[in-house]
C-alpha cells in the first residue's frame, strides 16, 4: 500500500519527487531526537526547566544537520531530476540510475559525521552542563546518542531504499535488463547484522528505561508499558527491513511465474544494489538466454519439423542412428524445370512456397515429416523420428489427400490432368515406398541433419517419375501395398525398370475411392486456400 502510494506520488510529482521525498524522509531525525531525549528523561531526573534548554539544543542542531544533509545531497539528485524531465539516452538513463541505487549508502557514507559532531556532542555538552551531572555521566549520554544515531542511520537507510524503488522501476523500463548490478550498496547479510542486534539494543534500552520509573502504579502496567512501547520503536525496523528483502523477491516470484507461462521477455527491475539486486541482475541474464534459446528453437522448428526438433533435443536422441521401419513419401511438381526457365526467380520461388503451404500441413497432420526439400519437390517420412505402426496408411492417406488439393479432384487417380499452360501440365506426383532405413544424425564438420538413408529412399524417389509416364498422381510399390493396414483399391500398374535399381519393382496407383478412409475429404485444410484448384497452379498459368 506504500509503495502504491508514493507511485502516486512520483506521478504527480515528476522531477519534484526526489527532492521533495527525501527533504520530508530527513524530517524523521526530530523523532528520533525526540524519542532520545524522551528515553534519557526517564533515567535521569531533573526538572522541566533543565529539559528545556536540553531540548532546544537537541532540536536546533538537528535542524542544522538535517539542512547541512539536505545541502550536501541535491546535486546528487541532479542525474535523476534529469532523466525525469527527459533526458533519457542510455548514458542519461544509466547515470540516473546509479544515483537512484546508490543514493542511500552515499547519504550515509558522506554524512554520516553530520549528525555525530552537529548533534550529538553538543547535545551532550548541554546535558551535563544544565542537569550539573558529573563529567562521566557523558559516557552513557553519549552511548545513548550514538545508538539513536545507529537506529536513524538504518532508518534513513531503509526509507531511502523504499523511496527511490519507484523512479529505479520506471528508469529499469529505459534501459536494457540488467544483467549486473554493479552498485554500491550495504550487503544484505550486514543489514541483518547490524538491524536485528540494533533493535534488541533499542528494546532492551527502552525496557530498561521503563522499568526503572517508579511512577508507574503497579509493576505489571509498567510492564505492559515497557514492552508497548519498545515493540513500537523496534518493529519500524523490523517492517522496514522486511521490505527492504520481500519486494526484490516479490519481483523475482512474479517474473518466475512469467517464465513458467512462456514469457522469456520479462526482466526484473534491479531497485537494490545488494544481494538482491545481483540476483535480479542474475535473473534477467537468465532470462535473456532462455529468450535467445527460444528463438534458436523457434528457428530449429522452422527449419525442421517441430517433432524432429524435439526428438533431437530429447535424452532418447541417438545420434549414431537406429533402424526402423519407414514410407518415404515423394512428390514433385511435374514439367516445373520448363516453367522455372520462363519465368523470374522470384515468380518460381513465391510459387513453390505457396506449394509447400498446402502440401507440408497435410503431410504434418498424418504424422509424417518433411526430412527434405528438392528443388521443386520434397522428401516426406512416416514413421522415424516416432515410429507408427501404420505409417504406410498415413503416408498413402497424405499422397491421396495433398494431390487432391493440388490437381483437383479429377486427377486423383490419374484420370485427369488438370489445366494446362500452352504444353505445360501443372500437376504434381507422388512416390511412396516402404522399408527399413537408418534415421539419425547425418553430416560432419560441426553441420548435421537428422535424416533417413537406405534403398527404400532412392525407390521412393524413382517411383514418382514413373507417375510421368503412367499419367497416374499416385504410386506406391509392392512394399507399401504390403504393409498398408487398411484395404484400400489399388490397380496393377506392372513392373518397371527404375534408375539405380537392380530388380525390376512393381508399382500400384490407388483407386479414388478405398475402403478404410483410403480417399481424403475434400473440404480444404485450415489455413490453406480453398477450392478444387490450388491457386500456385494459377498463379502459374497466368505468367
Amino acid at each position: 500500500m506504500a509503495l502504491t502510494a508514493l507511485t502516486w506520488f512520483y506521478s504527480k510529482l515528476g522531477r519534484f519527487y526526489p527532492a521533495t521525498y527525501l527533504t520530508l524522509e530527513l524530517q524523521s531525525a526530530f523523532f528520533v531526537t525526540v524519542g532520545t531525549l524522551a528515553l534519557l528523561s526517564i533515567y535521569y531526573d531533573a526538572l522541566a526547566d533543565e529539559y528545556l534548554p536540553i531540548g532546544a539544543v537537541a532540536l536546533g542542531t538537528t535542524a542544522i544537520a538535517v539542512v547541512l544533509n539536505l545541502w550536501r545531497t541535491f546535486p546528487m539528485l541532479r542525474p535523476i531530476t534529469r532523466w525525469i524531465k527527459g533526458e533519457r539516452d542510455t548514458e542519461t538513463s544509466t547515470r540516473a540510475w546509479s544515483a537512484a541505487i546508490t543514493l542511500p549508502l552515499n547519504l550515509i557514507k558522506r554524512d554520516l559525521w553530520i549528525p555525530i559532531l552537529v548533534v550529538v556532542l553538543p547535545t551532550t555538552v548541554a546535558a551535563i552542563y544544565f542537569t550539573d551531572l558529573p563529567w562521566y555521566s557523558s559516557f552513557p549520554i553519549l552511548s545513548s546518542a550514538l545508538i539513536a544515531v545507529g537506529y536513524g542511520g538504518i532508518l534513513h537507510y531503509l526509507m531511502l531504499e523504499t523511496g527511490m524503488r519507484p523512479v529505479l522501476v520506471d528508469i529499469n523500463h529505459s534501459l536494457p535488463p540488467r544483467q549486473h548490478a554493479d552498485a554500491s550498496a550495504i550487503p544484505l547479510r550486514w543489514k541483518l547484522l547490524a538491524t536485528m542486534p540494533l533493535i534488541n539494543v533499542i528494546t532492551a534500552f527502552v525496557v530498561q528505561a521503563l522499568s526503572t520509573d517508579k511512577a508507574a502504579p503497579s509493576p505489571e502496567i509498567d510492564f505492559m508499558v515497557a514492552v508497548a512501547v519498545a515493540t513500537a520503536i523496534s518493529l519500524e525496523l523490523s517492517v522496514m527491513l522486511s521490505k527492504s528483502i520481500l519486494r526484490p523477491i516479490g519481483d523475482l516470484q512474479e517474473a518466475t511465474q512469467r517464465i513458467a507461462d512462456g514469457d522469456y521477455e520479462v526482466s526484473v527491475p534491479v531497485t537494490t544494489g545488494d544481494e538482491l539486486g545481483e540476483l535480479a541482475a542474475s535473473f534477467n541474464e537468465m532470462a535473456t538466454g532462455l529468450a535467445e534459446r527460444e528463438k534458436i528453437r523457434d528457428a530449429f522448428g522452422t527449419y525442421l519439423d517441430r517433432e524432429v526438433a524435439e526428438y533431437i533435443l530429447s535424452e532418447g536422441f541417438d545420434e549414431e542412428g537406429v533402424d526402423t521401419e519407414v514410407s518415404i513419401l515423394f512428390i514433385d511438381v511435374v514439367d516445373f524445370t520448363s516453367f522455372a526457365a520462363r519465368a523470374e526467380a522470384r515468380e518460381v520461388v513465391a510459387c513453390l512456397n505457396e506449394l509447400f503451404e498446402v502440401v507440408v500441413p497435410v503431410i504434418a497432420r498424418f504424422g509424417g515429416h518433411v526430412d527434405k526439400f528438392e528443388g521443386d519437390g520434397l522428401l516426406a517420412v512416416f514413421g522415424a523420428p516416432e515410429r507408427m505402426p501404420d505409417h504406410a496408411d498415413r503416408a498413402l492417406r497424405a499422397a491421396l489427400e495433398m494431390t487432391h488439393r493440388v490437381n483437383g479432384e479429377a486427377g486423383i487417380a490419374g484420370e485427369g490432368t488438370g489445366e494446362s499452360h500452352g504444353e505445360v501440365d501443372f500437376r504434381i506426383g507422388a512416390g511412396i515406398n516402404s522399408g527399413e532405413v537408418v534415421a539419425g544424425a547425418i553430416g560432419g564438420g560441426g553441420r548435421l541433419n537428422f535424416s533417413v538413408i537406405g534403398d527404400p529412399v532412392n525407390v521412393a524417389a524413382r517411383v514418382e517419375a514413373v507417375t510421368r509416364e503412367t499419367s497416374d498422381d499416385v504410386l506406391i510399390t509392392e512394399a507399401t501395398r504390403d504393409a498398408l493396414r487398411n484395404d484400400f483399391e489399388v490397380r496393377e500398374r506392372g513392373c518397371f525398370e527404375l534408375k539405380g535399381i537392380d530388380e525390376p519393382v512393381r508399382l500400384y496407383a490407388p483407386l479414388p475411392v478405398a475402403a478404410g478412409g483410403g480417399r481424403p475429404s475434400p473440404s480444404p485444410v485450415p489455413g490453406t486456400l480453398a477450392g478444387s484448384r490450388f491457386e500456385t497452379v494459377r498463379a502459374m498459368r497466368r505468367l
